[in-house]
């Protein structure tokens, strides 16, 4: 059953920089994978994307901001986070999405296996 872990998170100022890791439990090589947060109160949703052909797909709210990327021989997929805001505080999650066609990603999570515990973000003064 596929699981994931994913940490890297911390109190960081506005402005500031965190690099986020998920790791999965067997090979993702296949599979798209996201990045979801939950902030206090509210749904969760989708962050970043990236497909088994490395293309991406990020939420407007991150583009140019937040990159993702992966490494396949480490199960490995990741978030760097640059110029951050109070308003990406939030737990952050990553799960298998949904593609098309065209191998392009959707920002949809599919549990399998269920969701991981997460890894807190906060954007504070």
């Amino acid at each position: 059953q596929l699981q994931f872990v994913e940490s890297g998170g911390g109190l960081v100022q506005p402005g500031g920089s965190l690099r986020l890791s998920c790791t999965a439990s067997e090979s993702t090589f296949y599979y798209a994978i996201g990045w979801f947060r939950q902030a206090p109160e509210k749904e969760r949703e989708g962050v970043s994307c990236i497909s088994s052909s490395n293309l991406s797909n990020s939420t407007d709210s991150v583009k140019g901001r937040f990159t993702i990327s992966r490494d396949n021989a480490k199960n490995a997929i990741y978030l760097e986070m640059n110029s951050l805001k109070s308003e990406d505080t939030g737990v952050y999650f990553c799960q298998v999405v949904p593609t098309d066609v065209k191998n392009m990603c959707f920002m949809i999570p599919l549990p399998l296996g269920g969701w991981g515990r997460g890894t807190q973000v906060t954007v504070s003064a």
